[in-house]
Protein backbone atom coordinates (compact mmCIF):
# COMPACT_ATOMS: atom_id res chain seq x y z
CA UNK A 1 0.00 0.00 0.00
CA UNK A 2 1.04 3.57 -0.66
CA UNK A 3 -0.46 7.03 -0.71
CA UNK A 4 -1.22 8.78 -4.00
CA UNK A 5 -0.56 12.49 -4.57
CA UNK A 6 -1.70 14.53 -7.57
CA UNK A 7 -0.18 18.01 -7.60
CA UNK A 8 -1.38 20.78 -9.93
CA UNK A 9 -2.27 18.18 -12.57
CA UNK A 10 -3.17 19.55 -16.01
CA UNK A 11 -4.08 17.75 -19.23
CA UNK A 12 -4.54 19.50 -22.57
CA UNK A 13 -5.44 18.09 -25.96
CA UNK A 14 -4.30 20.84 -28.30
CA UNK A 15 -6.11 24.02 -27.24
CA UNK A 16 -8.64 22.15 -25.09
CA UNK A 17 -7.91 21.76 -21.36
CA UNK A 18 -9.73 18.71 -20.00
CA UNK A 19 -8.14 18.62 -16.51
CA UNK A 20 -7.52 21.95 -14.80
CA UNK A 21 -4.88 22.26 -12.04
CA UNK A 22 -6.13 19.29 -10.04
CA UNK A 23 -4.78 18.69 -6.52
CA UNK A 24 -5.67 15.48 -4.74
CA UNK A 25 -4.26 13.43 -1.89
CA UNK A 26 -5.34 9.81 -1.40
CA UNK A 27 -4.17 8.34 1.89
CA UNK A 28 -2.63 4.88 2.11
CA UNK A 29 -5.44 2.30 2.20
CA UNK A 30 -8.15 4.83 1.34
CA UNK A 31 -10.94 4.22 -1.21
CA UNK A 32 -11.62 7.43 -3.16
CA UNK A 33 -14.20 7.81 -5.92
CA UNK A 34 -13.99 10.31 -8.80
CA UNK A 35 -17.56 11.15 -9.76
CA UNK A 36 -18.85 13.29 -12.60
CA UNK A 37 -20.66 13.54 -15.90
CA UNK A 38 -19.20 12.23 -19.14
CA UNK A 39 -16.44 14.54 -20.37
CA UNK A 40 -15.64 16.06 -16.97
CA UNK A 41 -12.05 14.72 -16.97
CA UNK A 42 -12.35 11.90 -14.42
CA UNK A 43 -11.23 9.05 -16.72
CA UNK A 44 -8.46 11.21 -18.17
CA UNK A 45 -7.21 11.83 -14.62
CA UNK A 46 -7.21 8.09 -13.93
CA UNK A 47 -5.38 7.35 -17.19
CA UNK A 48 -2.68 9.90 -16.28
CA UNK A 49 -2.20 8.12 -12.94
CA UNK A 50 -1.94 4.82 -14.83
CA UNK A 51 0.57 6.26 -17.30
CA UNK A 52 -1.77 5.79 -20.28
CA UNK A 53 -1.97 9.55 -20.90
CA UNK A 54 0.94 11.99 -20.78
CA UNK A 55 0.80 14.73 -18.16
CA UNK A 56 0.81 18.27 -19.56
CA UNK A 57 1.67 19.92 -16.23
CA UNK A 58 1.97 18.83 -12.62
CA UNK A 59 3.25 15.77 -10.77
CA UNK A 60 2.05 12.31 -9.73
CA UNK A 61 3.58 10.65 -6.68
CA UNK A 62 2.90 7.07 -5.51
CA UNK A 63 4.32 6.24 -2.10
CA UNK A 64 6.37 9.46 -2.25
CA UNK A 65 8.00 8.41 -5.55
CA UNK A 66 7.59 10.72 -8.55
CA UNK A 67 6.08 8.61 -11.34
CA UNK A 68 4.87 11.48 -13.53
CA UNK A 69 6.83 10.28 -16.54
CA UNK A 70 7.43 6.67 -15.50
CA UNK A 71 6.40 3.75 -17.71
CA UNK A 72 3.05 2.17 -16.65
CA UNK A 73 4.82 -1.07 -15.70
CA UNK A 74 7.11 0.85 -13.34
CA UNK A 75 4.30 2.48 -11.35
CA UNK A 76 3.25 -0.59 -9.33
CA UNK A 77 -0.43 -0.07 -10.06
CA UNK A 78 -3.17 -2.41 -11.29
CA UNK A 79 -6.11 -1.24 -13.38
CA UNK A 80 -9.57 -2.73 -13.82
CA UNK A 81 -11.23 -1.59 -17.05
CA UNK A 82 -14.86 -1.14 -18.05
CA UNK A 83 -14.70 -3.80 -20.78
CA UNK A 84 -12.95 -6.60 -18.76
CA UNK A 85 -10.15 -6.96 -21.40
CA UNK A 86 -9.77 -10.72 -20.92
CA UNK A 87 -7.85 -12.89 -23.38
CA UNK A 88 -10.51 -15.13 -25.03
CA UNK A 89 -8.10 -18.04 -25.75
CA UNK A 90 -6.93 -18.28 -22.11
CA UNK A 91 -8.86 -19.77 -19.23
CA UNK A 92 -9.56 -17.85 -16.02
CA UNK A 93 -6.39 -18.99 -14.24
CA UNK A 94 -4.24 -18.05 -17.23
CA UNK A 95 -5.89 -14.62 -17.52
CA UNK A 96 -5.36 -13.92 -13.83
CA UNK A 97 -1.73 -15.04 -13.89
CA UNK A 98 -0.71 -13.46 -17.19
CA UNK A 99 1.16 -10.45 -15.75
CA UNK A 100 2.99 -12.66 -13.24
CA UNK A 101 4.05 -15.12 -15.95
CA UNK A 102 5.20 -12.22 -18.10
CA UNK A 103 7.33 -11.01 -15.19
CA UNK A 104 8.94 -14.45 -14.87
CA UNK A 105 7.58 -15.25 -11.40
CA UNK A 106 7.97 -18.89 -10.20
CA UNK A 107 5.10 -21.22 -11.13
CA UNK A 108 4.50 -22.27 -7.52
CA UNK A 109 4.17 -18.64 -6.40
CA UNK A 110 1.78 -17.90 -9.26
CA UNK A 111 -0.42 -20.85 -8.36
CA UNK A 112 -0.66 -19.78 -4.73
CA UNK A 113 -1.55 -16.17 -5.61
CA UNK A 114 -4.17 -17.15 -8.19
CA UNK A 115 -5.77 -19.59 -5.75
CA UNK A 116 -5.84 -16.97 -2.98
CA UNK A 117 -7.39 -14.31 -5.23
CA UNK A 118 -9.95 -16.78 -6.60
CA UNK A 119 -10.99 -17.69 -3.06
CA UNK A 120 -11.47 -14.03 -2.11
CA UNK A 121 -13.64 -13.49 -5.21
CA UNK A 122 -15.49 -16.81 -4.96
CA UNK A 123 -14.45 -17.92 -8.46
CA UNK A 124 -12.43 -21.01 -7.51
CA UNK A 125 -14.81 -23.22 -9.52
CA UNK A 126 -14.27 -21.10 -12.66
CA UNK A 127 -10.49 -21.32 -13.00
CA UNK A 128 -10.56 -23.71 -15.99
CA UNK A 129 -13.31 -21.93 -17.90
CA UNK A 130 -12.80 -19.60 -20.87
CA UNK A 131 -14.23 -16.04 -20.79
CA UNK A 132 -17.01 -16.99 -23.27
CA UNK A 133 -18.34 -19.45 -20.66
CA UNK A 134 -18.72 -16.75 -18.01
CA UNK A 135 -21.44 -14.24 -17.19
CA UNK A 136 -20.68 -10.51 -17.20
CA UNK A 137 -20.36 -10.43 -13.41
CA UNK A 138 -18.00 -13.40 -13.41
CA UNK A 139 -15.83 -11.80 -16.12
CA UNK A 140 -15.57 -8.63 -14.05
CA UNK A 141 -14.50 -10.63 -11.00
CA UNK A 142 -11.80 -12.30 -13.10
CA UNK A 143 -10.59 -8.86 -14.20
CA UNK A 144 -10.47 -7.78 -10.56
CA UNK A 145 -8.65 -11.01 -9.64
CA UNK A 146 -6.03 -10.32 -12.30
CA UNK A 147 -5.36 -7.01 -10.54
CA UNK A 148 -5.28 -8.58 -7.06
CA UNK A 149 -2.61 -11.19 -7.85
CA UNK A 150 -0.16 -8.44 -8.76
CA UNK A 151 -0.37 -7.07 -5.19
CA UNK A 152 -0.05 -3.46 -6.41
CA UNK A 153 0.41 -0.35 -4.31
CA UNK A 154 -2.64 1.28 -5.93
CA UNK A 155 -5.82 -0.08 -7.54
CA UNK A 156 -7.38 1.95 -10.37
CA UNK A 157 -10.99 1.23 -11.41
CA UNK A 158 -12.28 2.78 -14.65
CA UNK A 159 -16.10 2.48 -14.50
CA UNK A 160 -15.84 -1.31 -14.00
CA UNK A 161 -19.57 -1.83 -13.41
CA UNK A 162 -20.97 0.07 -16.39
CA UNK A 163 -21.49 -3.02 -18.55
CA UNK A 164 -23.41 -4.96 -15.90
CA UNK A 165 -27.19 -5.07 -15.44
CA UNK A 166 -28.73 -3.46 -12.36
CA UNK A 167 -28.81 -6.62 -10.21
CA UNK A 168 -25.22 -7.60 -11.03
CA UNK A 169 -24.07 -4.02 -10.50
CA UNK A 170 -25.50 -3.99 -6.97
CA UNK A 171 -23.95 -7.40 -6.20
CA UNK A 172 -20.53 -6.44 -7.57
CA UNK A 173 -20.58 -3.16 -5.60
CA UNK A 174 -20.88 -5.18 -2.42
CA UNK A 175 -18.07 -7.50 -3.54
CA UNK A 176 -15.74 -4.56 -4.23
CA UNK A 177 -16.63 -3.03 -0.87
CA UNK A 178 -15.88 -6.32 0.92
CA UNK A 179 -12.68 -6.75 -1.10
CA UNK A 180 -11.37 -3.36 0.00
CA UNK A 181 -12.15 -4.15 3.63
CA UNK A 182 -10.11 -7.35 3.35
CA UNK A 183 -7.16 -6.06 1.30
CA UNK A 184 -7.07 -2.38 2.30
CA UNK A 185 -5.27 -1.36 -0.90
CA UNK A 186 -5.24 2.33 -1.87
CA UNK A 187 -7.95 2.65 -4.53
CA UNK A 188 -9.10 5.28 -7.02
CA UNK A 189 -12.47 4.48 -8.59
CA UNK A 190 -14.03 6.40 -11.50
CA UNK A 191 -17.78 6.42 -12.13
CA UNK A 192 -20.63 8.58 -13.41
CA UNK A 193 -23.08 6.70 -11.16
CA UNK A 194 -23.81 8.52 -7.91
CA UNK A 195 -25.12 5.33 -6.25
CA UNK A 196 -21.77 3.62 -6.83
CA UNK A 197 -19.97 6.67 -5.45
CA UNK A 198 -22.18 6.97 -2.36
CA UNK A 199 -21.98 3.27 -1.48
CA UNK A 200 -18.27 2.65 -2.18
CA UNK A 201 -16.42 5.84 -1.31
CA UNK A 202 -14.70 6.70 1.91
CA UNK A 203 -14.23 10.07 0.24
CA UNK A 204 -15.67 11.24 -3.05
CA UNK A 205 -14.49 13.91 -5.49
CA UNK A 206 -17.21 15.51 -7.61
CA UNK A 207 -15.71 16.80 -10.86
CA UNK A 208 -17.17 19.35 -13.25
CA UNK A 209 -15.54 20.72 -16.39
CA UNK A 210 -12.09 19.36 -15.58
CA UNK A 211 -11.93 20.73 -12.04
CA UNK A 212 -12.88 19.56 -8.57
CA UNK A 213 -16.27 20.88 -7.47
CA UNK A 214 -16.27 19.29 -3.99
CA UNK A 215 -14.31 16.78 -1.91
CA UNK A 216 -15.81 15.06 1.12
CA UNK A 217 -17.36 11.95 2.59
CA UNK A 218 -20.61 10.83 0.96
CA UNK A 219 -22.46 12.21 3.99
CA UNK A 220 -20.80 15.62 3.63
CA UNK A 221 -21.39 15.88 -0.12
CA UNK A 222 -25.05 14.86 0.22
CA UNK A 223 -25.72 16.89 3.36
CA UNK A 224 -23.82 20.08 2.47
CA UNK A 225 -23.41 20.39 -1.31
CA UNK A 226 -20.85 23.07 -2.16
CA UNK A 227 -22.66 24.30 -5.27
CA UNK A 228 -25.83 23.99 -7.31
CA UNK A 229 -23.98 21.57 -9.60
CA UNK A 230 -23.31 19.18 -6.71
CA UNK A 231 -26.83 19.70 -5.34
CA UNK A 232 -28.31 18.74 -8.70
CA UNK A 233 -25.91 15.88 -9.40
CA UNK A 234 -26.08 14.11 -6.02
CA UNK A 235 -29.47 12.74 -5.07
CA UNK A 236 -32.19 11.05 -7.08
CA UNK A 237 -34.36 12.89 -7.85
CA UNK A 238 -32.07 15.94 -7.61
CA UNK A 239 -32.50 18.76 -5.13
CA UNK A 240 -35.32 21.24 -5.79
CA UNK A 241 -33.90 24.72 -6.48
CA UNK A 242 -36.22 27.73 -6.10
CA UNK A 243 -35.06 31.14 -7.31
CA UNK A 244 -36.28 34.20 -5.45
CA UNK A 245 -35.63 37.31 -3.38
CA UNK A 246 -35.19 37.97 0.33
CA UNK A 247 -36.08 41.57 1.11
CA UNK A 248 -33.93 43.56 3.54
CA UNK A 249 -35.50 43.46 7.00
CA UNK A 250 -37.66 40.44 6.14
CA UNK A 251 -35.24 37.51 6.41
CA UNK A 252 -38.02 34.90 6.80
CA UNK A 253 -39.92 35.79 3.63
CA UNK A 254 -38.77 34.38 0.32
CA UNK A 255 -40.47 35.84 -2.74
CA UNK A 256 -40.39 33.51 -5.75
CA UNK A 257 -41.96 33.99 -9.18
CA UNK A 258 -45.35 32.66 -8.14
CA UNK A 259 -45.68 33.96 -4.58
CA UNK A 260 -44.06 34.38 -1.18
CA UNK A 261 -42.87 31.49 0.98
CA UNK A 262 -42.66 31.79 4.76
CA UNK A 263 -39.31 30.42 5.96
CA UNK A 264 -38.91 28.42 9.18
CA UNK A 265 -35.59 30.20 9.81
CA UNK A 266 -34.00 33.44 8.53
CA UNK A 267 -32.22 33.37 5.18
CA UNK A 268 -28.43 33.89 5.42
CA UNK A 269 -28.66 37.26 3.64
CA UNK A 270 -30.99 39.50 1.68
CA UNK A 271 -31.08 39.80 -2.10
CA UNK A 272 -31.46 37.23 -4.86
CA UNK A 273 -30.82 33.63 -3.78
CA UNK A 274 -31.49 30.03 -4.72
CA UNK A 275 -33.25 27.95 -2.05
CA UNK A 276 -32.57 24.22 -2.21
CA UNK A 277 -34.69 21.47 -0.63
CA UNK A 278 -34.31 17.75 -1.31
CA UNK A 279 -37.51 15.87 -2.29
CA UNK A 280 -37.21 13.63 0.79
CA UNK A 281 -36.79 16.57 3.18
CA UNK A 282 -40.13 18.32 2.65
CA UNK A 283 -42.81 16.88 4.95
CA UNK A 284 -46.57 16.69 4.57
CA UNK A 285 -48.05 18.72 7.43
CA UNK A 286 -51.61 20.06 7.89
CA UNK A 287 -50.23 23.40 9.16
CA UNK A 288 -47.34 23.52 6.69
CA UNK A 289 -46.23 26.95 5.52
CA UNK A 290 -45.81 25.99 1.84
CA UNK A 291 -48.36 24.79 -0.71
CA UNK A 292 -47.56 22.19 -3.37
CA UNK A 293 -50.01 22.06 -6.27
CA UNK A 294 -49.89 18.50 -7.61
CA UNK A 295 -49.34 17.91 -11.35
CA UNK A 296 -48.19 14.27 -11.68
CA UNK A 297 -47.40 11.21 -9.59
CA UNK A 298 -44.92 8.38 -10.03
CA UNK A 299 -45.20 5.10 -8.12
CA UNK A 300 -41.84 3.46 -7.23
CA UNK A 301 -42.95 0.70 -4.87
CA UNK A 302 -41.96 1.66 -1.33
CA UNK A 303 -42.13 5.35 -2.22
CA UNK A 304 -44.00 7.72 -4.48
CA UNK A 305 -42.80 10.87 -6.23
CA UNK A 306 -45.17 13.81 -6.41
CA UNK A 307 -44.40 16.42 -9.08
CA UNK A 308 -45.92 19.87 -8.83
CA UNK A 309 -45.35 23.58 -8.22
CA UNK A 310 -44.22 25.49 -5.13
CA UNK A 311 -43.97 29.25 -5.38
CA UNK A 312 -44.42 29.01 -9.14
CA UNK A 313 -41.37 26.75 -9.54
CA UNK A 314 -41.23 23.00 -10.29
CA UNK A 315 -40.98 20.94 -7.10
CA UNK A 316 -40.64 17.20 -6.45
CA UNK A 317 -41.80 15.60 -3.21
CA UNK A 318 -40.94 12.06 -2.08
CA UNK A 319 -43.62 10.40 0.07
CA UNK A 320 -44.30 6.93 1.51
CA UNK A 321 -45.71 4.67 -1.20
CA UNK A 322 -48.29 3.26 1.24
CA UNK A 323 -49.94 6.65 1.86
CA UNK A 324 -53.22 7.42 0.11
CA UNK A 325 -51.98 9.16 -3.04
CA UNK A 326 -53.02 12.71 -3.85
CA UNK A 327 -54.56 13.48 -7.24
CA UNK A 328 -53.47 15.96 -9.92
CA UNK A 329 -54.84 19.36 -8.99
CA UNK A 330 -54.73 18.71 -5.22
CA UNK A 331 -52.94 21.19 -2.95
CA UNK A 332 -50.69 19.73 -0.26
CA UNK A 333 -49.33 21.60 2.75
CA UNK A 334 -45.58 21.18 3.27
CA UNK A 335 -43.20 21.94 6.10
CA UNK A 336 -39.38 22.05 5.83
CA UNK A 337 -37.08 21.95 8.86
CA UNK A 338 -34.50 24.80 8.97
CA UNK A 339 -31.54 22.39 8.85
CA UNK A 340 -32.95 20.92 5.62
CA UNK A 341 -32.75 24.20 3.68
CA UNK A 342 -29.74 24.98 1.49
CA UNK A 343 -28.87 28.42 0.09
CA UNK A 344 -26.86 29.20 -3.05
CA UNK A 345 -25.66 32.32 -4.84
CA UNK A 346 -27.58 32.87 -8.10
CA UNK A 347 -24.46 34.22 -9.84
CA UNK A 348 -21.76 31.60 -9.26
CA UNK A 349 -23.91 28.79 -7.86
CA UNK A 350 -21.75 28.47 -4.72
CA UNK A 351 -23.17 27.59 -1.32
CA UNK A 352 -24.09 30.50 0.96
CA UNK A 353 -23.73 29.76 4.68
Amino acid sequence: MADLQLSNLVKRFGEVTVVQHLDLSVESGEFVVLLGESGCGKSTTLRMVAGLEEVTEGRILIGGRDVTHAHPMARDIAMVFQNYALYPHMDVAQNMSFALRLAGRPAAEIEVKVAAAAKVLNIEHLLRRKPRELSGGQRQRVAIGRAIVREPQVFLFDEPLSNLDAKLRAQTRLEIQKLHQELGVTSLFVTHDQVEAMTLAQRMIVMNGGRIEQIGTPEQVYGQPASTFVAGFIGSPPMNLLKGQVAAGQPQRFTAAGGTLELPAPAPRSGELLLGVRPEHAELHPQGEWTLKVDLLEMLGAERLVYGQVGGAPFTLRIDGMLTPPRPGDELRLRVQPQRMHWFDTGNGQRVN
